[in-house]
Formats: structure tokens, C-alpha cells, sequence
């Protein structure tokens, strides 16, 4: 894997350079969280080129974090144009996935398809978390395995992103989740062109497959995939099935061979 930073903003990439002739699948990782999230993607999809971003105020990338999934989409758009990114196909999380909407929504012939991860058109949040946040970080740190995995899931599999999450400032979780309550595409989906992959998880309490399912009936390209005994942290929690059903999907668009 090879680590970089342009315009201010830290990746992981698969291979220090891009192959022109394939496209790139560029991961958003979700509320709080880094580039940490995608490492099994980054290490095992061979098909695509791979890089995660840190989100701005995240991981190695430096300023502020936001508190708007326009103002995200903006600074994403805009590391993919000055990167040079071959094909770009943006694959996000959560607030990731909000941004990928936000992107394919604002910039129709850019993508040649997304992918949405255990996402939603809307996402509400619950007060008690921002009280978490404010009030007992901490106390929010410990909470995530409990909300975002699923049960079945060895907490080795996400410990890396637990490190790397407890290294995010607290405004910058707080005005992420600020920015997913504040994000509502719902009448906007049908205007979407871009080809799109939705990804659910079986066990997801944040987003629930329910979520996903509302996102296929109002995208008109749009194929869902659930991820079996897995929460919201499905990239990490089973990485075979997630990378399986990514390379699929390319291949099912004759993105890849």
C-alpha cells in the first residue's frame, strides 16, 4: 500500500501509481472514522485501482472537519479532479455514501457508476448521540462496536479503525453527524443516472436494510447486494463477501474484465 496527501488530503492507495486503463475506486469512509476503514479493499481488490481519502479534520488529512455533506462533496470532487484519478468510481459509507449521492447528484457525466454503502437518502440522527459526543467522547468511543458491528463479529476485525477513530477530535465526529442529520436526497433520487450498487448489512442497526431498499426503488440503475452477518462496519466485518460483490457489480458494467 502506498500513503499520500494532495491538496491537504491524506490517502492510502492500492499501488503508488494509477493504471490508466482501468478505473478507480475511490472509498469515503464514514462519521468519525478514516481511511482505516477500507483496508481490506485497498488490499485485496486487484481488478480496479483502489485509494481511500481521509475526510478533512480525519486521519492524515489536515484542516477542519465539516458539518455539510455539500461541503464534503466539494473537497472530494475536488481531490479527484486535481489527483487525476482515472475513472473515478466513488464507493462511500454512511456520511461516505451521502457524499457519493451528493457527487453523482452534482456531477451526472462524471461517474460512470457509485456505490453506496450501508447508507440512506436520509439520515436522522439520534439526540443521545450528539449528547455522547459532548458530553463523554469516551464514552461514544466504547460505544461503537456495540452500535456499529454486528454481534457475530470478532472485535480484531475492527480494531484498526477503532485506533484510528479514537484519534478523531471530537468536533470533527460531532459535525459529521451533524452534517448526516442535516442531509435528506429523498425527492431527489430519481433524477439519478449514474449506474449505483447498494450495499445493505444483515445485522446494520444505524442503517438497516431498509435503507437500501427505499434507495433501489427510487434510483432507476440500481442493483442492492446484503451482506450477511455483518453491521455497519461490513467492509471490515466480512471483506470477502463486500470485495465479492464490489467486483461483480464492475464486472456486471463491463468496467473490468
Amino acid at each position: 500500500m502506498y500513503e499520500g496527501n494532495i491538496k491537504n488530503i491524506g490517502y492510502t492507495a492500492g499501488s503508488r501509481a494509477l493504471d490508466p486503463e482501468k478505473p478507480t475506486l475511490v472509498f469515503i469512509h464514514g462519521s468519525g472514522g478514516s481511511s482505516a476503514l477500507w483496508e481490506k479493499q485497498i488490499e485485496s481488490i486487484k481488478a480496479a485501482n483502489t485509494i481511500a481519502i481521509d475526510l478533512p479534520g480525519h486521519g492524515r488529512s489536515g484542516g477542519k472537519g465539516m458539518d455539510r455533506v455539500e461541503d464534503y462533496s466539494a473537497a472530494v470532487a475536488d481531490f479527484i479532479e486535481t489527483a487525476g484519478i482515472p475513472s473515478p468510481i466513488p464507493c462511500g459509507l454512511s456520511i461516505g455514501g451521502a457524499i457519493v449521492l451528493q457527487l453523482i447528484l452534482e456531477h451526472k457525466s462524471r461517474y460512470k457508476a457509485a456505490i453506496l454503502v450501508n447508507t440512506g437518502a436520509r439520515l436522522r440522527v439520534m439526540p443521545l448521540l450528539f449528547e455522547t459526543i459532548k458530553n463523554d467522547y469516551k464514552e461514544y468511543l466504547n460505544s461503537i462496536p456495540v452500535f456499529a458491528a454486528s454481534g457475530k463479529t470478532a472485535p480484531e476485525k475492527i480494531a484498526s479503525l477503532m485506533a484510528a477513530s479514537a484519534k478523531c477530535p471530537p468536533e470533527a465526529a460531532y459535525g459529521d453527524f451533524t452534517a448526516c442529520d442535516r442531509f435528506n436526497v429523498t425527492e431527489r433520487l430519481s433524477s439519478i443516472t449514474t449506474p449505483v450498487l447498494i450495499l445493505t448489512a444483515e445485522d446494520d442497526k444505524l442503517t438497516p436494510p431498509k435503507y437500501g431498499l427505499y434507495m433501489k426503488d427510487h434510483i432507476n440503475d440500481a442493483s442492492i447486494t446484503d451482506i450477511k452477518d455483518a453491521g455497519h462496519l461490513s467492509p471490515l466485518e466480512q471483506p470477502e463477501a463486500f470485495n465479492r460483490a464490489v467486483i461483480d457489480f464492475l464486472r456486471n458494467k463491463n468496467l473490468i474484465l
